[in-house]
């Protein structure tokens, strides 16, 4: 059983990065220090929205419009924190 919450933990830490990664590029983008244009930027830009999207699409339906400000990232990595506190605080109840 501790094999398998370890391995919950490892994907919740890739999703995570992922993420993050998502948000940082998100910025860069619209402060045009990245751009889209570029081959190798592109392909990471599109391989996270396709990674990610399955994620924050019923997090977006949930929350009200906000006008142009985009929470579902912020309430994806809160659930993400919510789901490790809730498995490290019972694991050992677990056993």
């Amino acid at each position: 059983m501790q094999s398998l919450l370890m391995i919950l933990d490892l994907v919740l830490s890739v999703v995570w990065f992922f993420i993050i990664a998502h948000v940082i590029m998100s910025w860069l983008i619209s402060f045009q220090v990245l751009n889209v244009r570029q081959q190798f930027v592109g392909q990471i830009w599109y391989g996270l929205n396709r990674i990610l999207e399955p994620l924050y699409a019923p997090i977006r339906r949930i929350l009200p419009p906000m006008g142009g400000l985009d929470l579902a990232p912020l309430v994806a990595l809160l659930a993400i924190m919510a789901i490790r506190i809730v498995v490290s605080n019972n694991i050992g109840y677990m056993y």
